[in-house]
């Protein structure tokens, strides 16, 4: 008989407790994220706002302060069932969504982070689009579900997408989340051209 056992990263057994819950992300007011926490684990959510170590130089004096590395982000590990009671605390604007549902965060991108902060100071974040101009993606949605494309623009969360079918330009709008990068290697010559646009 074959007994499956989650376990951590380090091998660990897995509390049962955390075994049906994930880490989610909240969406809170400007500079609330430390009272956001604060707030959380009084309640008895596990919660994380990542702190960053910033040294701040005024003329006559140099500190290191202690700020969210993610402005508006706080970090809460909950079941499905408990969803919503986190985003009903006072600070908190709503969760961040990915695919029209609530951004889920995997617990070893969490530790990364904590692992990161504990062996860094001033760090700095950089945004990195999830699709870059010419990247191959297959469309998840919309009425041109299952086709794939070349992405040719990106702005306001919005895609040009060059669609390689039946030989035909047509315009169109195309959210990022209805969009996934293809990782497959298909080389872009191999299409016939169609064109997707804004």
């Amino acid at each position: 008989m074959n007994h499956a056992i989650d376990v951590t990263q380090e091998g660990e057994a897995l509390p049962q407790e955390e075994k049906n819950t994930n880490w989610y992300v909240l969406y809170t007011k400007p500079r609330w994220e430390k009272k956001v926490d604060e707030r959380l684990r009084d309640r008895g959510y596990e919660s994380y706002c990542p702190i960053n170590k910033v040294e701040r130089r005024w003329s006559d004096r140099r500190k290191i302060v202690h700020e969210p590395l993610f402005k508006s982000y706080v970090f809460v590990r909950v079941s499905a069932e408990n969803l919503w009671g986190p985003a009903e605390m006072p600070g908190v604007l709503n969760y961040v969504y990915w695919l029209k549902k609530p951004a889920i965060v995997r617990t070893h991108e969490i530790d990364t982070i904590k692992r990161f902060l504990k062996d860094f100071s001033n760090v700095q974040l950089e945004s990195i689009p999830t699709l870059q101009i010419n990247d191959p993606v297959d469309v998840v949605n919309g009425p041109l579900m299952d086709q794939q494309g070349i992405v040719l623009d990106i702005r306001n969360n919005k895609a040009k997408v060059l669609v390689h079918s039946i030989g035909f330009a047509l315009t169109a709008e195309m959210d990022l989340g209805d969009l996934r990068k293809d990782t497959s290697n298909r080389q872009e010559n191999s299409y016939p051209k169609f064109e997707l646009a804004l």
